[in-house]
């Protein structure tokens, strides 16, 4: 017999997963739509839930759609793993250590492209 405990998935996998099924479309998507995306067997009031956590976060956007919601991304992924570098430098009181360790622990090519970035200005 397999625990329980053993078939959960790894912390953020669900999330992941339907957020990838948003980023593919090409418009909001319902709950039952993000499921039929999915292809994992998930309960629809499961994903409701995802989504529902994921709109709570600020990560996806929401209208009204009949009785229910249409979900779309708020940002790329690119822009979300931006804003998980901004809410974890936030979570410290000292982020001039927090940065320094952070510059420091960038590989060489990461410190070449983040020193370009910043000289160019680009934002």
């Amino acid at each position: 017999m397999t625990d329980a405990k053993d078939e959960r998935r790894p912390a953020g996998e669900l999330e992941a997963s339907v957020m990838a099924v948003l980023w593919a479309a090409d418009a909001p998507l319902t709950p039952g739509q993000v499921q039929a995306g999915l292809g994992a067997g998930l309960a629809r009031t499961t994903v409701t839930t995802i989504l529902t956590r994921l709109h709570d976060k600020g990560m996806v956007g929401r209208r009204r759609q009949g009785r229910g919601y249409a979900y779309h991304p708020v940002q790329d992924a690119h822009g979300l793993t931006a804003r998980r570098m901004h809410s974890e430098l936030d979570r410290d009181t000292d982020r001039e250590t927090v940065l320094a360790r952070f510059v420091a622990q960038l590989s060489p090519d990461d410190e070449r492209i983040l020193r370009d970035l910043l000289e160019s200005g680009e934002r």
